[in-house]
């Protein structure tokens, strides 16, 4: 018989004693039929713990964003079942169910414009699930609950009464991330909610996320790309590639001991503040051919200190030999010759596609302004131009050098159709 409510706390991990919330189980996601199928996400399994920040990272397009939706029951699972305090909410669940889905988990969006209603003031906006799920007592009591949370996230009532469309990019998030908070769930799904925001904003918001943990206890499954802010954040971190876990584990643990091929690479593109550090710094190139699973199928392994790592048996006994070890992995390396080459290799190609070639370009003066009156002048005198063309060119004044040339070419092209045309046009008077 299926559950219509969920009970008041989850099942407890056996092996680290904290309440599981939310539980993703061989989780596949396929979107399209037949031919046309494709596996966004492959046999996907993790835990979160209740009040904690789980981090999913990965590169985009590997599959971050399609498992958070899955867990707010939009995209269905195409095998697997994902559980929330023990109870499937995967799938077709009874109708009172799944309006505690919707009451105990939240999310926010990336695009902060794109997830509020234009038409709607910030006020209706704040208070809809208010209103969906009867959520205050009176009037008084629904506005109360609304000014409060919108001072929480640092605007003012007077706020309220505006349109989506007044405010900036960090002050939209705090719109929907007050949105989120006023159904006080139990865990929210935060999908890159700092992506699209400038630097000196991101800090204020992550700062509020942590705040309305710490004083409601919500659990965050926090989806991100950028692993310098995912290590400020969260309590474990998970690494997806193409639709694979790739590695789970401690916030510390995985920073210090990155196992996996490719969360060596994302760690090795995280800038370092240092720039003459940067500069010397040796990109980490994840190559996913170096796995041959070819003869045995790979699976997410637990090797202990609760880290899990994807690999085949020979790789998970290699993984475990390093980490037995205990000798902190450098996944970022500091060499200025290699690095060196690296840069000629990246940059040999520029200047091809130029007659003018990159460095010329880098190296351009002060008042090589390329004026749209080189232009004209070249068009009603194009040898004059032409030739200015010539010195320009040669003292590398690139811009000046392509009106000039620009000018005079059409020039040319009109005078000689104008000579075309006169001589038409002696050939017809004299016959």
């Amino acid at each position: 018989m299926p559950n219509n409510h969920f009970p008041e706390h989850g099942p407890i991990d056996p092996e680290t004693g904290k309440e599981i919330l939310l539980s993703v189980k061989n989780v596949d996601i396929t979107f399209g039929k037949g031919e046309d199928a494709v596996r966004a996400v492959k046999d996907a399994s993790f835990d979160i713990y209740k009040g904690e920040t789980f981090s999913l990272v990965g590169e985009s397009g590997s599959g971050k964003t399609t498992v958070g939706r899955a867990v707010i029951r939009v995209n269905p699972c195409a095998a697997g079942e994902i559980q929330y305090k023990g109870v499937r909410i995967s799938g077709k669940i009874p109708k009172s169910l799944d309006r505690e889905v919707i009451r105990n988990i939240q999310m926010v969006f990336q695009d902060p414009a794109a997830s509020l209603n234009e038409r709607a003031t910030v006020d209706y906006i704040i208070s809809e699930g208010l209103y969906n799920f009867h959520l205050f007592e009176n009037e008084a009591d629904r506005v109360q609950k609304v000014e409060k949370m919108i001072e929480e996230v640092g605007l003012l009532p007077e706020h309220l009464t505006r349109y989506p469309h007044e405010f900036s990019g960090g002050q939209r998030q705090r719109i929907g991330l007050a949105r989120a908070m006023v159904m006080e769930p139990e865990l929210v799904v935060a999908d890159e909610p700092i992506s699209a925001l400038d630097v000196s904003i991101r800090a204020q918001v992550l700062n509020l996320l942590k705040k309305f943990q710490k004083e409601r206890g919500v659990s965050y499954l926090f989806i991100a790309h950028d692993l310098s802010i995912v290590r400020f954040i969260s309590d474990r971190i998970g690494v997806i590639y193409k639709g694979n876990i790739v590695e789970i584990a401690d916030t510390e643990e995985l920073f210090q001991f990155p196992l996996h091929p490719y969360t060596k690479s994302l760690i090795s593109a995280v800038p370092i503040p240092d720039p003459r550090l940067e500069k010397n710094k040796v990109l980490y190139a994840y190559d996913p051919s170096i796995h041959d699973y070819s003869n045995e199928k790979p699976e997410l392994v637990d090797i202990g200190h609760n880290h899990l790592v994807y690999g085949s048996k020979k790789e998970i006994e290699e993984y475990k030999k390093l980490r037995d070890e205990n000798k902190p992995i450098q996944a970022v390396k500091i060499d200025p010759e290699e690095a060196k080459k690296q840069s000629a290799k990246n940059t040999e190609f520029m200047g091809s596609n130029d007659d003018t070639g990159s460095s010329e370009i880098l190296s351009t003066p002060i008042h090589d302004t390329g004026s749209l009156w080189l232009t004209i002048i070249s068009f009603f005198l194009p040898v004059l131009g032409l030739l200015a063309a010539f010195i320009f060119r040669k003292m590398n004044y690139i811009r000046n050098y392509k009106r000039c040339k620009k000018g005079a070419i059409i020039g040319l092209i009109v005078l000689a159709a104008l000579i075309v045309l006169f001589g038409i046009f002696l050939i017809i008077a004299q016959l």
